[in-house]
């Protein structure tokens, strides 16, 4: 599968990023079953309630009515920098995420031009479920 238009819609989502905190950028897009893209990119607040790109590109989705999503791929890094070190959704993402998708939802995460893959149930095999 060519991500390559992924990897630079993620990109440019990192310069969105509001991370005066940690200077750490995230971007992300979230694609669809019927083929839309929606991205998110981390922004940060002097407190606990900052927001990771994942959950961003998730409620964005969601909130337009998108309940079947494909993949996520999420690309981050040092501001200014090129992404150098995986990026993986946090615990609290992974969680929410999990709470949209099947445990075979594919997690890509980008670094030194490297593309790896996951599942959801990769990331996160003892998940909460009701």
């Amino acid at each position: 599968m060519d991500l390559s238009n992924e990897i630079k819609i993620a990109g440019n989502m990192r310069n969105r990023s509001y991370s005066p905190y940690s200077h750490f950028t995230v971007g992300c897009v979230l694609v669809c079953k019927n083929g839309k893209r929606y991205t998110g990119c981390n922004i940060e607040n002097n407190g606990i309630q900052s927001i990771c790109a994942e959950r961003v590109a998730f409620t964005k989705a969601i909130s337009e009515g998108e309940k079947e999503f494909e993949f996520i791929l999420t690309v981050g890094g040092k501001k200014g920098e090129k992404a150098e070190e995986e990026c993986l959704p946090c615990g609290y993402c992974r969680q929410f995420m999990n709470e949209f998708v099947d445990k075979d939802f594919k997690i890509y995460s980008v670094d030194k031009e490297k593309i790896r893959e996951y599942t959801m149930d990769d990331l996160l095999p003892y998940s909460f479920k009701l």
